[in-house]
C-alpha cells in the first residue's frame, strides 16, 4: 500500500491506495472521535442517507509494517473520478455546499461536528455529491466556535457569490489560490445592494473588516480567538446559510456554445448517423469510465450511457453548456459528471510538493473517449499542431471516437474568419496518418456527403 500524496494534513489518519482499492488508516490521534462516531451510529446513518461514502473495516495489518501502524483500516468504494472544486460548475458547487451544511446539521443533532469545512472533502458520482472524510467527524463540545466558518466562506460561499452577484466564474481564481477566495478579496467586488444581505455582511464584509483591522494592529489574523458559540446559535448560522445558498441562482446569460446542440453545421440525418456511430462503438467497448471531451449539453454522453457506458465524465469550456448538462443528468439520474476544462490549460499538479492535487493526466485515464467537435478548436482556435492534438486525445483513453471537421466545415470556416490560414497540415489525410501512427483505425464514417469524418481508434492494436 502507498499513502496518497494528497492525504497528509490530518494526523488522525491517511488514505492508502493499493491495486485500485482505497483504504483509510485511522491513527491514535483520531481514535477517540472515530470510535465515538462509530458507536453512536453516526457513520451508519450518514451512509444510509447518502451523505457519506461507505466504509468496511479491514484487518489493520493489511497496511503493512510501516512506522505508524493504524488502529483501524477502512476500505471505501472508489469514486468514479476525482475532481476538484475549481473544475465544478455552479450547480455542482452549490450541491456540494448544501451537502456539507446538511451533514453538519445532522451531526450536531447527534452530538458531533465537523473539524473543518473544506470543499476537497466532497466528491461526485455523477451529479450526486458525497462526503469522503470520515475523520473530519469529531465530538462536539457545547459553546465551541465554528472553526470552519472562514474556510466555508472561502471555498463555498464566496465562489458562489462571485458567480451569482457579479456573473463571474471563479474557477481560474480558485485554482490559482488553491485554498479558495478570501473574504477580504471578495468584499470589494460586492455592490452596495449585495452588502445589504445579512449573509454577505456576516460572512464576507464583517470578516473582511476584522481581517484588515487585525493586520493594521500587527496581530496574527490566523491566531485562534476565544469565542463561545452556543449550539443553538451555531445551528441557526448553518440553517440560515443553507437557506441563503439554496436560493442562489445564476443570472440569465447566453453563452457561446450553450445552444450548440440546436445550432451546428449538420442536419438531423447527419446527427442521427453520428449518434448511431457513437452508440455502436460504445456498445462494443462497454467502458467502465468514459471521457466525453467537448460534451456540451450531454447529448452524446446520454447516448453513451444508453449504449453501455457505466459512468461518464464530460468536459467542456462553456459554463452555460455545462449547466444544461448538470441539470439534465441531475434530473434523470444519469451517471454523468460535467466538469469545466480548458483543454490547452488543464488542471495541473499543485499544492504541497506539487502532488497534493493531481493533474488531469495523473488522475488516471478513462476506458474510452469521445472527442466530438473539439479537435478543430485545439488545432485552429488554439494553434496546437495537429499531431500533438491527436497525441493528447488518444493518450486519454486506449480506445474511442474522434470527430474530424475539414476546413470546408462551417464551424472551421468561422474559426478561420478574419485570420490567415497558417494550418497547411490540417487535413483529413494528415489526421488519419496521425491516428494510424498511434493505433488502429477500427472504423470510419462520413456524416453525409462532404460532411465530418468519424473515426474509431484502438491504441491496443496497430493499423
Amino acid at each position: 500500500m502507498k499513502f496518497d500524496p494528497g492525504s497528509f494534513r490530518d494526523p488522525s489518519g491517511r488514505i492508502l491506495v493499493a491495486d485500485g482499492r482505497i483504504f483509510r488508516a485511522v491513527f491514535g490521534a483520531g481514535l477517540d472521535n472515530f470510535e465515538g462516531a462509530r458507536t453512536a451510529g453516526v457513520y451508519t446513518k450518514a451512509i444510509a442517507r447518502g451523505r457519506l461514502v461507505p466504509m468496511e473495516e479491514r484487518e489493520p495489518g493489511l497496511a503493512g509494517e510501516g512506522a505508524q501502524r493504524p488502529y483501524y483500516l477502512l476500505e471505501h468504494p472508489p469514486i468514479d473520478f476525482i475532481s476538484y472544486p475549481y473544475e465544478w460548475t455552479f450547480s455542482a458547487l452549490k450541491a456540494a455546499a448544501l451537502l456539507h451544511l446538511d451533514f453538519h446539521l445532522e451531526l450536531l443533532a447527534d452530538g458531533f461536528t465537523l473539524s473543518d469545512a473544506t470543499a476537497y472533502n466532497i466528491q461526485f458520482n455523477g451529479t450526486r455529491p458525497t462526503f469522503i472524510d470520515h475523520l473530519s467527524v469529531v465530538h462536539y463540545a457545547d459553546g465551541s466556535p465554528w472553526t470552519g466558518q472562514r474556510q466555508f466562506a472561502m471555498q463555498f460561499l464566496n465562489p458562489l457569490l462571485l458567480w451569482t452577484k457579479r456573473g463571474l466564474a471563479p474557477n481560474a481564481w480558485f485554482r490559482g489560490s488553491g485554498e479558495g477566495l478570501a473574504p477580504e478579496d471578495v468584499a470589494p467586488l460586492m455592490r452596495v445592494r449585495d452588502k445589504l444581505s445579512f449573509t454577505v455582511l456576516a460572512h464576507v464584509i464583517g470578516p473582511s473588516m476584522v481581517h484588515k483591522r487585525r493586520i493594521a494592529q500587527g496581530l496574527d489574523d490566523k491566531a485562534p480567538r476565544a469565542v463561545t458559540l452556543p449550539k443553538k446559535n451555531l445551528v441557526a448560522i448553518l440553517t440560515t446559510l443553507r437557506s441563503y445558498i439554496a436560493g442562489l441562482d445564476l443570472p440569465g446569460q447566453k453563452t457561446i456554445w450553450s445552444d450548440y446542440a440546436g445550432c451546428n453545421s449538420y442536419g438531423e440525418a447527419q446527427r442521427a448517423a453520428k449518434h448511431d456511430f457513437v452508440a455502436r462503438q460504445i456498445a462494443t467497448l462497454k467502458p467502465d469510465l468514459l471521457f466525453d471531451l467537448g460534451c456540451n449539453s450531454g447529448d452524446f454522453s446520454r447516448t453513451a450511457l444508453d449504449s453501455g457506458a457505466r459512468s461518464v465524465v464530460g468536459f467542456d469550456f462553456d459554463f452555460g453548456a455545462l449547466e444544461h448538462a448538470f441539470a439534465r443528468f441531475d434530473a434523470d439520474g444519469g451517471r454523468v459528471l460535467p466538469l469545466w476544462l480548458d483543454a490547452t490549460n488543464p488542471s495541473p499538479s499543485q499544492g504541497w510538493a506539487g502532488a497534493e492535487r493531481k493533474s488531469l493526466g495523473d488522475r488516471g485515464g478513462a476506458d474510452a473517449l469521445l472527442a466530438l467537435a473539439i479537435i478543430h478548436h485545439l488545432a485552429i482556435a488554439r494553434n496546437v499542431p495537429l499531431d500533438m492534438a491527436v497525441d493528447w486525445l488518444m493518450g486519454m483513453a486506449p480506445a474511442g471516437v474522434i470527430e474530424f471537421p475539414s476546413k470546408g466545415d462551417p464551424m472551421v470556416t468561422e474559426l478561420l474568419r478574419g485570420r490567415p490560414d497558417i494550418f497547411p497540415d490540417y487535413s483529413e489525410e494528415a489526421f488519419l496518418a496521425h491516428v494510424s501512427a498511434r493505433g488502429a483505425i477500427t472504423e470510419k464514417r462520413r456524416l453525409g456527403e462532404g460532411g465530418r469524418l468519424m473515426v474509431a481508434y484502438d491504441r491496443r492494436h496497430r493499423g
